[in-house]
């Protein structure tokens, strides 16, 4: 459910809960985590297994510290996949992209309020 895509109570430990630094780090992660993903995409072609567990990582690392739970649970399930196996990397990213679609609209939701 977008409405729960991020803890703000978690985010807030970093932020005090301040509106404007919480807009700031959202609209950093969101623009950061698309490219990201659209990069796993790239390295199904190059089966480039290093740099794809660099990112699922990042990604990873990246959801956990703004409270985005359930992306970085699909990060970390991802991580390990080698994209040499099309089948499975390519679920993996259809998760993490349905993850991202989640998160952006409880970004946007969250920037227009």
């Amino acid at each position: 459910m977008a409405a729960n895509a991020i803890d703000l109570d978690h985010l807030a430990r970093y932020t005090g809960g301040e509106k404007g630094l919480n807009s700031e780090i959202l609209r950093l992660f969101d623009s950061q985590v698309t490219e990201m993903v659209g990069e796993l995409n790239t390295l199904l072609a190059s089966q480039d297994a290093k740099r794809w567990r660099e990112v699922a990582h990042t990604i990873k690392g990246a959801a956990r510290g703004v409270g985005a739970f359930e992306m970085g649970e699909a990060a970390a399930k991802a991580e390990p996949v080698n994209p040499a196996d099309g089948a499975q990397a390519q679920a993996a990213i259809q998760k993490l992209e349905r993850e991202a679609i989640t998160v952006r609209a409880f970004i946007q939701t969250y920037l227009a309020a």
